[in-house]
């Protein structure tokens, strides 16, 4: 069986032989690609990505069991480029896959594809969805509030204020990747309902991720180890994930924990120490910073810096608790490493998310515009151990029984033989 992969990240082994740092988010499509390769050795696997317009040529390396073939375009290009087409041609010719399994609708490359040799053995996974998540993308903030904090990069780059709009156009290629689907995997009722709207002819399939190695270790979140009244977000830089939401829910917090701290994966995005610092400074940057200056928060929030996958996993259980306060998700990764990890779990209603959290079970609901709803789940927590240990051994038996490794194979293995077996008739 010969499956090619398209993905919107390079591996770490082909990063490697280029030269490059691997990227550390899409860990759980290297995992996934492990434990087919584990389970099945007649699976003949190969893994398309763009890796750059200076590139001249297309790159084609055996690595262990996977061939890589690396387009000479650019990365994460968002608009539609017909050239690709008589690359995946090339592709197609020298891999002859039985199935192609594209990662992702957010970016155009699968469907340069799909137009180039057609997807009636294709099956599309739904990651995010553009095109839905363009209604969120400001995070509920009014577009003239913003105005007022815009800044000298998002002036230049348009980055913030008209992101609706960028995204809504990559929605219009998302969905027309979407009609050429016969095939798509899900995992969320949210993301079943999308895919149902624009295409309800094709064949919906549930599997769900197999996520980063690290997050199955055995050693799980301990409540005498973590750092009491601590808060753990994975990302903050955009409007949609909702970190303003956190800074408001704060004042009501700290009211009755005043120690508490909200500690941030990633790079600190406030930062206006150098000329650098200040070029990038962005309008949601300048807004959250107003934020924090106005109920005097300077000293909560702390900026962990990048972290691979270890020290992410470490992270999780270092917190008292993890917010996922997104203002549209559709299954979370991070939600799912936090679960697995077993740290109590606190996330927003929204999108996807319902698929993953069983209310007062697993992990605790709130309305993403409720700041002070928030803020009280976040009181109930830290004044319940037993409340937090229920959340942290549900979500565990919850996230191991979605986030299986053997049985996520197993399913994807399936959907392969279930397409190959239609092409024939």
């Amino acid at each position: 069986m010969k499956i090619l992969w398209i993905t919107n990240i390079l591996f770490p082994d082909i990063c490697k032989e280029l030269h490059r740092t691997a990227p550390v988010t899409g860990g759980w499509m290297k995992s996934l690609a492990d434990a087919l390769l584990e389970q099945y050795p007649n699976i003949e696997l190969a893994v398309a990505a763009l890796y750059g317009a200076n590139k001249r040529h297309l790159l084609e390396k055996k690595i262990g069991r996977i061939t890589y073939y690396c387009l000479p375009y650019n990365e994460y290009q968002t608009q539609y480029n017909a050239a690709m087409e008589k690359t995946w041609k090339e592709v197609a010719n020298r891999f002859n896959p039985d199935v192609i399994h594209i990662h992702g609708t957010e970016f155009p490359y699968g469907l340069a594809y799909l137009k180039a040799n057609g997807g009636n053995h294709a099956v599309i996974s739904i990651q995010g969805l553009v095109g839905a998540y363009a209604r969120y993308s400001l995070g509920n903030i009014p577009r003239n509030i913003l105005k007022r904090y815009r800044t000298f990069h998002d002036r230049v780059k348009k980055t913030i204020i008209s992101s609706p709009e960028k995204m809504e156009k990559q929605g219009k290629l998302e969905h027309e990747y979407l009609t050429y689907a016969h095939h798509i995997i899900g995992r969320t009722e949210w993301d079943k309902a999308h895919v149902w709207a624009i295409n309800p002819a094709c064949e919906y399939h549930v599997c769900n991720e197999t996520l980063r190695a690290p997050f199955y270790n055995k050693e799980k979140w301990d409540i005498n180890k973590c750092k009491r009244h601590s808060i753990f977000l994975s990302q903050a830089q955009k409007p949609i994930k909702g970190i303003h939401k956190i800074i408001e829910a704060m004042p009501f917090i700290l009211r009755e924990y005043p120690d508490t701290k909200v500690y941030v994966a990633g790079s600190n995005f406030l930062k206006r120490e150098s000329i650098k610092d200040k070029l990038r400074f962005s309008t949601y940057a300048n807004y959250v910073l107003s934020l924090i200056k106005k109920y005097h928060l300077e000293d909560k929030f702390i900026f962990t810096g990048l972290l691979d996958e270890s020290q992410m996993a470490e992270q999780y259980k270092l917190a008292n608790i993890f917010i996922c306060p997104s203002s549209i998700e559709n299954s979370p990764n991070s939600l799912g490493e936090a679960q697995l990890v077993g740290v109590p779990c606190i996330a927003s209603y929204v999108g996807g998310v319902p698929s993953m959290i069983t209310n007062e079970i697993s992990g605790l609901l709130y309305q993403f515009d409720e700041h002070e709803m928030l803020a009280s789940l976040v009181c109930k927590i830290f004044s319940n151990d037993d409340l937090a240990l229920k959340l942290s051994q549900q979500g565990i038996i919850t996230a191991e029984k979605r986030h299986n490794k053997k049985i996520n194979a197993q399913t994807t293995f399936a959907i392969y033989n279930s397409i190959i077996n239609q092409t024939k008739e």
